[in-house]
């Protein structure tokens, strides 16, 4: 539900899209043909030798010979009393990017029209191009006077046309100088806060918001960014409060009350954010977002009627409905009504919301040891999903995995590593495999490949940590990676359960018990329960081993980890 500061925060903050004559870069990228075609219907006298410049370059744009039409117009520009001319050979100098001669070209419009809003917008691109300052503060002053409303809009959308070229902070500076020649107006502090934000200056964006609302404390778009950028620095009550004021001011604004709501939801703030779902329900019943977050609301408190009544009022809307059924599906596999699960998730698969729907369902079969079901489903998404062959190549190896196929299934995830070699998820689930097969030089390989890419990967660190204590006396080595785990997550139960099995393996026998109920408190997995009743064995408690494992083995009578215990400590065979 976070949407905080998106990857197209410039273009959501811009309020509408740009007119022609505010985009001078949009300009530049016409072709030269749209170029080359009159402005309008004025005539001008014109000489014999201008008019064989013009009508060379027009072939030449014919003929997509754009460099000799550029030097037909340039020369013709030169010639005559026309700002057209000029103007046509800027776009097609752009165009080219040429900036020679377009910056001559730009010279002789500007000089035949020097308060031509066009002209000065690109020269002012090309200014902040070439990061001369003077003239790009020259240029977007006369800009920015001519047109203050519509200033931010093309700012933003010249900046979004730089952005590969690293021109962010030159134009936060050359804005600096406009806001010292006009101090009050907020739409240039407006475009600084924003322009700060895009460099990660948080708190210098905060400095110039605050000052946009000193000065015009009632502009919503501003109380919207000071909330944004508050999010982003992890204070969801100051967003929450900005918010709250936005929508005291403008109740009626669906935007803002749905950006409330998802601040509210992150905070979990439910009661408030039931309300505040109710008063858009009361506006428009049907409205699907407010109703799916209003599912999303009781499935975090556990109340699963109200959700699935929720969620079962988007199923007649067509926007709706693959993610309801998909998220109807998740509720009954909760419950364990897995053919009911199935049957949702396969009404999602219909109503779009199809890859996803099909790995729940493969997932929840593989879960289920429903092998054969799983691999039909599996053999379906291959051809079906090509841009996801990965996942499904990673669904596959543990349907292989499962069904006891460990060198099938570490062929596979071989074979999806010439493709993605880096593949963070592929190389984890290989490492896994890896030392099934006793290839522990695999593993290891894999695992850091991993950790060089991310120090913090917790999953790596559990696993090599893990198998460095389990399969090799590498203890000193495998502390290392556990701690930094433990650092990352202290309250994860599986990395507790490894660190305890390190204890373990240390000898110190009482810790371990100590670690290891710890996790199995947490999580009561077999695996710990396993390592449980080998401590306690090994401590002489035989009795007391025997007394807890005997009902979770009963329980889960096929469980490899325990099966294991069994045979070696109470000679049964499996």
């Amino acid at each position: 539900m976070n949407k905080w500061i998106s990857a197209a925060l410039i273009c959501s903050l811009s309020g509408c899209a740009l007119s022609p004559e505010a985009q001078p870069e949009a300009e530049s990228k016409m072709t030269p043909q749209e170029a080359l075609a009159p402005r309008d219907n004025t005539n001008t006298v014109i000489d014999e030798e201008v008019l064989y410049l013009l009508m060379a370059a027009e072939l030449a744009g014919q003929r997509n010979q754009y460099d000799l039409a550029l030097d037909a117009y340039l020369q013709a520009a030169k010639r005559v009393d026309d700002p057209r001319i000029a103007e046509r050979a800027v776009k097609i100098g752009m165009f080219l990017k040429d900036e020679r001669r377009t910056r001559e070209a730009l010279e002789i419009w500007l000089s035949k029209e020097p308060q031509n809003l066009g002209a000065r917008k690109f020269a002012a691109l090309l200014a902040i191009k070439n990061a001369d300052r003077k003239s790009a503060v020259d240029n977007l002053d006369a800009v920015f006077m001519d047109d203050p409303a519509g200033f931010e809009g093309g700012m933003l959308e010249m900046l979004k046309s730089l952005e590969k070229e690293g021109r962010t902070q030159f134009i936060f500076e050359v804005l600096d100088e406009l806001v010292e020649r006009h101090p009050d107006q907020t739409g240039l502090l407006f475009l600084q806060a924003v322009l700060a934000s895009v460099l990660h200056d948080n708190e210098m964006a905060q400095q110039k918001i605050t000052k946009v609302l000193e000065l015009q404390p009632d502009w919503n778009k501003a109380i919207i960014f000071q909330a944004q950028l508050a999010g982003r620095a992890g204070d969801m009550g100051k967003a929450r409060e900005y918010l709250e004021k936005a929508v005291k001011q403008a109740p009626d604004d669906r935007q803002l009350r749905k950006l409330l709501l998802e601040v509210l939801v992150d905070v979990r703030a439910y009661d408030d954010a039931i309300r505040l779902c109710q008063s858009v329900l009361d506006d428009t019943p049907d409205d699907g977002e407010a109703l799916f977050t209003l599912a999303l609301i009781h499935v975090q408190q556990s109340q699963v009627d109200k959700a699935e009544h929720y969620l079962e009022k988007l199923l007649g809307n067509p926007e709706w409905e693959g993610r309801a059924s998909f998220y109807l599906g998740k509720l009954q596999a909760d419950q364990q009504r897995l053919d009911k699960a199935l049957k949702w998730f396969d009404r999602a698969e219909a109503s779009g919301f199809g890859f996803e729907a099909d790995m729940a369902a493969a997932s929840l079969l593989l879960s289920q040891k429903r092998l054969e079901e799983a691999e039909a489903r599996i053999k379906k998404m291959d051809g079906k999903y090509p841009d996801q062959h990965l996942r499904v190549l990673l669904l596959k190896a543990e349907l292989y995995n499962q069904w006891g196929k460990q060198q099938e299934a570490y062929d596979v995830l071989t074979v999806a590593l010439k493709d993605a070699p880096d593949n963070r998820d592929v190389l984890y689930a290989r490492a896994l495999i890896a030392e099934k097969l006793d290839k522990l030089d695999v593993l290891e390989s894999d695992l850091r490949k991993i950790l060089e890419k991310n120090s913090d990967d917790v999953g790596a660190l559990n696993a090599l940590g893990y198998t460095l204590t389990d399969r090799t006396q590498r203890y000193d080595e495998a502390e290392k990676y556990l701690l930094q785990a433990l650092r990352l997550q202290p309250d994860e139960a599986v990395i507790i359960d490894s660190y305890g099995w390190l204890l373990f393996k240390r000898g110190q026998y009482e810790q371990a018990l100590e670690s290891l109920r710890k996790a199995y408190a947490k999580q009561p997995e077999n695996e710990i329960a396993a390592h449980i009743a080998e401590v306690l064995w090994v401590m002489g408690r035989e009795k007391e081993a025997k007394e807890f494992v005997e009902p979770i083995f009963n329980k889960f009578p096929d469980d490899e980890y325990l099966l294991k215990f069994k045979q070696r400590f109470l000679s049964v065979e499996p």
